[in-house]
């Protein structure tokens, strides 16, 4: 009988799929799916109150920035070839209402910052957030009134905070907070104001996850525990159960002029993510999220996980799904291991 080597080179195999496995060099030229720094957006957190960076616990590495040391940051992120930032004020509980109204003040955190980013790094990109739920005493994402979240009356400060973030100098406007008709509205009111060039990057399909906590944690931006108003988030961000709505979202999205549209979270959803991708005419972003983040830094801080090779597998995942631009915290790690090769 013919020992294992002899029997297999007999065979008459025309397709030999591990030619091109097998080395560095093959696998390069065969490789399907290409991650790069271009891909990647940077969400920063910036604070008042502070004269150094604060650390979150949740999130290692990962840290509230005062405003100078957030300029220092997208510099450093810029020269690492990262093209963009996503921007997260942490705002005083004191500034805190139930009208939200210091989204609007006009030399609030925010509005400094993004002027202070465009002044000392002109060239990043600067993407901004409307959702109420940093400035708001109730912890959502819309105004609260009767125990729901109002829609419309959401969408009118939206609007206003939309503008007034472009007139600072951001450059697209990504709103969070899954309110029906707002990128209409916000695209209207960008128009009206002479902004038609800001554009605006919608949260498309954003679930009601279990995965958000420790950006929470970094903004104190959940939902308060109290009787008379809704606890979670869940009669306006998405069902995980769903991904045919997602397709409704999108439609609308697009139809209300979004330029870009998103997925969060990411690696949870490659299914949605791959479903936008394929109905989609614009560019497609996805959230790697903060619990996403957490559990593998969780895991290598074990032991259990190589943190290097298994982020970059993860990005190369959302990529793979479909992904043009992946908002993630491993963004300057992603960019330095990706120069190193």
């Amino acid at each position: 009988m013919p020992d294992a080597t002899t029997a297999t080179s007999s065979l008459p195999l025309t397709e030999r799929p591990r030619r091109l496995r097998r080395s560095a060099g093959l696998r390069r030229v065969a490789r399907e799916t290409r991650l790069s720094v271009d891909n990647l957006i940077a969400p920063l957190f910036v604070k008042d109150g502070i004269t150094e960076p604060e650390a979150i616990d949740s999130m290692p590495g990962q840290y509230r920035l005062p405003v100078s040391h957030l300029v220092k940051e997208a510099r450093e992120l810029f020269d690492l070839g990262v093209p963009a930032i996503a921007l997260f004020p942490a705002v005083d509980d004191t500034l805190k209402t139930p009208d939200a109204a210091n989204a609007l003040a006009e030399n609030g955190l925010y509005p400094r910052a993004i002027c202070a980013l465009k002044e000392e790094v002109p060239e990043m990109l600067i993407i901004t957030d409307t959702a109420l739920d940093p400035y708001s005493s109730d912890g959502h994402d819309g105004i609260v009134a009767g125990g729901e979240i109002l829609n419309d009356a959401t969408i009118h400060v939206m609007t206003e905070i939309a503008v007034l973030h472009a007139s600072c100098g951001a450059d697209i406007i990504a709103p969070s907070d899954m309110m029906d008709g707002r990128v209409g509205a916000i695209r209207h009111a960008l128009d009206a104001a002479g902004f038609e060039q800001t554009g605006i990057l919608s949260y498309t399909a954003k679930y009601a996850s279990a995965y958000y906590g420790p950006f929470r944690d970094a903004l104190d931006s959940a939902p308060r525990q109290r009787t008379d108003i809704p606890e979670d988030k869940r009669s306006y961000q998405m069902d995980p159960a769903n991904s045919d709505e997602a397709l409704r979202e999108l439609r609308l999205d697009l139809e209300e002029g979004a330029d870009m549209v998103m997925v969060k979270p990411a690696l949870p959803y490659l299914d949605v993510i791959h479903r936008v991708r394929q109905a989609s005419d614009v560019p497609v972003a996805a959230y790697n999220v903060s619990g996403e983040y957490a559990m593998l830094h969780a895991a290598a801080q074990n032991g259990w996980l190589e943190l290097q090779p298994t982020a970059m597998e993860a990005l190369t995942a959302i990529r793979r799904a479909g992904a043009d631009a992946i908002l993630t915290y491993f963004a300057k790690h992603a960019a330095r291991w990706l120069q190193e090769g």
